[in-house]
């Protein structure tokens, strides 16, 4: 039993219960740049919140857009209705998307996303006349929420291990990361580009007739922030063009500036057929997701159907109203402050201070691309993560926020970040890994 009653109820997400209900880390208010704790002291936000405030905390046109919407449309059904809403933040969506990727499928979180982008894909192939192609393809060490299908495709073993046999039909190409190889690159490594021939191996394995899709994530996040190879996207574009399978895009962290571009796609210029998003869509304010499905995806569903509803698909918040307006009025954020112009500008200043933790004790890797960054640690012999999870708490002691996965520190401030802060942030994670054995 947890001794603190009132921590007990709220079984939490991705979570060791037992220790954080023991020793509970409690954030109360949120403005700009910080959070503020339950005991007031202010935390610099290091990691956007989880991957998602990309315009910085409670800013006020996107506060004043929800509240306006909860005083005047709590709720509407997208099924067989609608409201204005969702149709302007969907024609807004599909002018941000790579040219031709412009049907709008709304979701309700990254994971909903991901399984719509997978559900979406096999009905394309059945739609037209190529009902074999069933097969799915992820990657080791992606992750891309916690759906069946996202968890099926994606390769974390730990989000897997406790479910079962999960989708059947699912294969998986090898991971990009190589320390013997990459490590210290900054931006995108030389080597690797070659792992994309992988998919020539699983095709010839499968048949390409089998194989309806591959998802990867343009930068792998939550397995410690993977930078695509040079040239290895394009030839996972040219592979999946050659054999008429879809290739679909999980930005769900990439999108909306994360990477200095509208998405990753744009940055890295490859061109998915679908691309999943979620978290800075609503800078975090109220949740949603989303699906940009290019018009040969979308027309062959929707005009080669008979009458009626042509994808039986779709969820009760589809577009929830609130989460509409918070979407439009974070785009506004975006496009007025110029935040993804202002990422861009600030790589520069974001590398060179992330390599130079090169030579801090126990940092065997850097990484980085836009305004992300990994520093990964030496795991301890028989206790990996508990070096990454140790400087997380001793972080936090010293008033900033980062994100452990594993013996990995990710971060990924809101892009409001100043040079100032970001000195701030790698100074503070240089003393508290120099107090860590």
């Amino acid at each position: 039993m947890l001794a603190n009653d009132s921590l007990a109820a709220f079984w939490m997400p991705f979570t060791a219960n037992r220790a954080f209900k023991a020793d509970p880390r409690l954030l109360v208010s949120a403005t700009g740049m910080h959070y503020r704790a339950i005991d007031g002291r202010e935390l610099l936000d290091g990691t956007a919140g989880l991957w998602c405030v990309n315009a910085g905390h409670c800013r006020e046109p996107i506060v004043e857009a929800i509240r306006r919407t909860a005083g005047e449309l709590d709720y509407a059904p997208t099924f067989q209705l609608g409201h204005p809403l969702a149709f302007e933040l969907s024609t807004r969506l599909a002018a941000l998307m790579p040219a031709g990727l412009d049907r709008i499928f709304l979701t309700n979180s990254g994971s909903e996303a991901v399984d719509t982008a997978l559900k979406i894909a096999l009905a394309y192939q059945r739609a037209r006349g190529q009902g074999g192609r069933t097969r799915l393809i992820g990657r080791e060490r992606g992750y891309h929420g916690t759906g069946f299908g996202g968890i099926s495709v994606g390769g974390l073993v730990n989000n897997r291990r406790a479910f079962g046999t999960l989708l059947t039909g699912v294969d998986h190409l090898p991971h990009t990361h190589s320390l013997a190889d990459m490590a210290f690159r900054r931006g995108q490594p030389r080597w690797g580009a070659h792992l994309a021939d992988e998919l020539e191996r699983l095709i010839a394995l499968h048949g390409a007739e089998t194989i309806a899709a591959v998802i990867v994530e343009p930068v792998a996040g939550s397995t410690g922030v993977l930078v695509p190879p040079l040239g290895y996207l394009e030839r996972l574009r040219e592979l999946c063009t050659k054999h008429d399978i879809l290739l679909i895009f999980d930005e769900v962290i990439t999108a909306f500036g994360r990477l200095g571009a509208a998405t990753a796609a744009e940055r890295f210029g490859v061109t998915p057929d679908l691309i999943t998003m979620a978290k800075g869509l609503t800078n975090g304010a109220v949740p949603m997701g989303a699906v940009a499905a290019s018009r040969g995806v979308h027309d062959a569903i929707v005009d080669g159907a008979a009458d009626g509803i042509e994808l039986f698909h779709g969820y009760t918040y589809s577009g929830h109203p609130l989460a509409a307006a918070a979407g439009i009025a974070t785009l506004d954020v975006y496009r007025d402050e110029d935040l993804f112009g202002r990422a861009r500008g600030l790589e520069a200043k974001w590398e060179e201070s992330l390599h130079r933790l090169r030579d801090t004790p126990n940092v065997i890797d850097l990484r980085n691309f836009g305004l992300i960054a990994g520093i990964e640690l030496a795991p301890r012999a028989g206790s990996p993560g508990q070096r990454g999870m140790e400087l997380f708490h001793a972080c936090f002691d010293a008033g900033l926020l980062v994100r452990a996965t594993g013996d990995t520190i990710a971060l990924s401030p809101p892009l409001i970040v100043d040079e100032a802060q970001i000195d701030n942030m790698f100074g503070t994670i240089a003393e508290q890994i120099a107090r860590i054995d």
